[in-house]
């Protein structure tokens, strides 16, 4: 059996910094949102039914809980990319090809695996 290719690590640097700079990105939208959200609840000059923006404040919380979990999981990517074991499974060691690490640059299993 034939060694497996594992991705280049100056593309996983790149394609994990991509994916940084965009979930930071997302993450300071969401951020600013529920700001938005909590200050437009304490407009008492708006009639709006008040469980829209308890609604919206709390979508905002669920997609930032969500994008901070991600930002996580970046950290643990640039932590196996350090230690040599980046585009391994964390729970098996086989290889994960090439183009589920493009699709997302913090996958810790191969698709067999999270299935």
């Amino acid at each position: 059996m034939g060694r497996v290719r594992v991705m280049d690590e100056t593309r996983a640097r790149q394609l994990l910094s991509d994916e940084r700079v965009r979930v930071v990105s997302a993450l300071s939208d969401v951020t600013s949102d529920a700001l938005d959200d909590r200050a437009a609840e304490q407009d008492t000059g708006d009639i709006a039914d008040p469980a829209s923006s308890l609604t919206d404040e709390s979508a905002d919380d669920q997609v930032g809980e969500l994008l901070r979990q991600r930002l996580a999981a970046l950290d643990r990517a640039e932590e196996r990319l350090a230690a040599g074991t980046y585009g391994r499974s964390v729970r098996s060691g086989r290889p994960i090809p090439d183009e589920r690490l493009e699709a997302d640059p913090a996958a810790e299993l191969t698709v067999d695996e999270a299935g």
